[in-house]
């Protein structure tokens, strides 16, 4: 009875196993194929290179094809923090961090938009007992949300270049 139950669990796993070898992740879709001819970024710099950066080396890993667009990136970055909560004293406890970016795609040899886009998201975090772990804290909400802003470009992209 042992060797059966054994033979059609592992037989059962075997089948899961063998369901999930299709599977593609989107972020890594190998149908995006683009090339960053040339890019502007205002406003918040920083906030800008790390979008640009990532984008470039997602632009990088493609193959230089006949289908390779070639595309010029326009990303206006800003960052706004403000407090949320104070105690009854004026001490802060928490902040709120809104990043928005307005981000223009353009072919580069038509010069036709093919995207034309402003992403916003925004997170809270509280205030820490030491003011080196609050700003560890506001570093890791900032890069939390520049990925969810390249997330949701690389959909955005994918949805207009495809």
């Amino acid at each position: 009875m042992k060797k059966v139950f054994y033979l059609l669990t592992t037989f059962i796993l075997l089948i899961y196993v063998e369901s999930c070898t299709g599977y593609k992740p989107i972020f890594s879709s190998p149908n995006l194929e683009f090339k960053i001819t040339d890019y502007s970024i205002s406003g918040n710099k920083e906030l800008g290179n790390q979008i640009y950066s990532k984008l470039y080396s997602l632009s990088r890993s493609t193959k230089n094809t006949l289908e390779t667009k070639n595309i010029y990136i326009l990303i206006n970055a800003s960052q706004n923090k403000n407090a949320t909560a104070k105690s009854s004293s004026g001490k802060i406890l928490g902040y709120r961090i809104n990043l928005s970016s307005t981000i223009t795609i353009k072919d580069s040899m038509t010069e036709n938009e093919i995207l034309n886009d402003t992403f916003s998201f925004s997170s809270t975090y509280k205030v820490q007992d030491q003011f080196s772990e609050t700003k560890k804290l506001e570093n890791q909400t900032i890069k939390n949300l520049v990925e969810k802003t390249y997330q949701d470009l690389l959909i955005k992209l994918s949805e207009n270049l495809l």
